[in-house]
């Protein structure tokens, strides 16, 4: 499907029924950003910091156990923007893909007790595979997982990375080539996890960004230090060079209503104080939509 048609798809079920949520409780953010929090350290404090959103990362799901952490959401007044993550489809991870597959719709299963929005989907690099010999792979583990994610009411949120960050984790290095998939596998259930981090240097990004809307499941925010330094130099939201304003105030006027999920991989950030991290981070969206069109809000 080229990108100029990605707008003919329509929203899901779940999201057109949704009830728009006021936009500063759809600011999450992911487990990531704390990397040195455990699971109760990340439920707690962001509670205490007055978030009404969580993006969980799944390796601190595990850890903690997945019985103790539906009890501590259950018990905690957060909501589950999204749960990161599953594939490694193509077998990078050591994994075959019937055992990938597996694992992805445990995790469904997860996501869904945990409540969560959507779960993020990496697909894994080529592995020394062909590149479209690693297309084949996705696309049989999508095709099988799409009407698991639909009976759980989950998204499906296919994540491309730009090609500096991506190879140990994915072979979709463009917008191009993430929208291709969705539509070769043609399913409500399937969207875009939109990292802007990646995603903000695209041809004509701005142009593109109305038709896009009903194909974002969750968009990932943080900002790019220019040059980065290392793989894990992101900033927080206005504090680097991408033009976050004009980007957020078309993906808002063009009707999106999911969650913005800060994912801010940094190895200056995690050394920090989180409390005044998640501080920071609440601080710096407000600011962000304090610049965007009142109409908007």
């Amino acid at each position: 499907m080229s990108r100029h048609t990605a707008g003919d798809r329509r929203d899901s079920p779940q999201r057109l029924s949704e009830t728009r949520r006021p936009l500063r409780s759809r600011l999450s953010v992911n487990g990531l950003t704390t990397v040195r929090w455990n699971l109760l350290e990340d439920i707690s404090g962001r509670c205490d910091a007055g978030f009404e959103t969580v993006g969980l990362w799944r390796p601190k799901v595990l850890e903690f156990g997945d019985d103790r952490a539906v009890e501590l959401l259950q018990d905690s007044p957060l909501r589950v923007s999204s749960l990161s993550w599953i594939g490694g489809f193509t077998g990078n991870n050591g994994q075959t893909l019937t055992e990938a597959i597996q694992e992805a719709q445990e995790t469904l299963q997860l996501a869904a007790r945990l409540e969560a929005d959507c779960v993020v989907v990496v697909s894994g690099s080529r592995s020394g595979h062909t590149l479209n010999h690693a297309r084949r792979l996705l696309l049989e583990a999508l095709h099988q997982l799409g009407d698991l994610a639909d009976s759980l009411e989950i998204d499906l949120a296919l994540q491309p990375m730009d090609p500096m960050f991506a190879r140990n984790w994915t072979f979709l290095n463009s917008l191009d080539a993430a929208i291709d998939i969705l539509a070769l596998v043609d399913h409500p259930r399937l969207k875009l996890a939109f990292d802007l981090y990646h995603l903000w240097q695209e041809p004509d990004l701005l142009e593109l960004l109305p038709g896009l809307v009903p194909l974002i499941s969750i968009v990932q925010l943080s900002d790019w230090n220019d040059p980065p330094r290392s793989l894990n130099d992101r900033r927080l939201p206005g504090d680097g060079v991408i033009p976050l304003k004009p980007i957020l105030e078309s993906l808002l006027a063009n009707g999106y209503t999911g969650d913005f999920d800060m994912q801010v991989w940094s190895t200056e950030l995690w050394q920090s104080d989180y409390r005044r991290l998640l501080a920071d981070c609440r601080g710096c969206f407000d600011e962000l939509l304090s610049e965007t069109a009142p109409t908007l809000h």
